[in-house]
C-alpha cells in the first residue's frame, strides 16, 4: 500500500539537523515550528544557558 501523504511540507531542525514533516496539531502553527520534539526544545535552551 502506498503511503497516501507524500507531499507533506518539511523542515530541518537547528539542534538535530534532522529533516521533521508537517503534522496536522501543528496546522495552524506551521509558520511558527521551529524544532521537531520538545526534547530538541529544551535541548536548545540547555545549550543556550551555558
Amino acid at each position: 500500500m502506498p503511503h497516501r501523504k507524500p507531499h507533506l511540507p518539511t523542515k530541518i531542525c537547528p539542534v538535530c539537523q534532522r529533516p521533521f514533516a508537517w503534522r496536522k496539531k501543528w496546522a495552524r502553527d506551521w509558520e511558527h515550528v521551529i524544532y521537531c520534539s520538545a526534547r530538541c526544545r529544551c535541548d536548545r535552551a540547555e545549550r543556550h544557558r551555558r
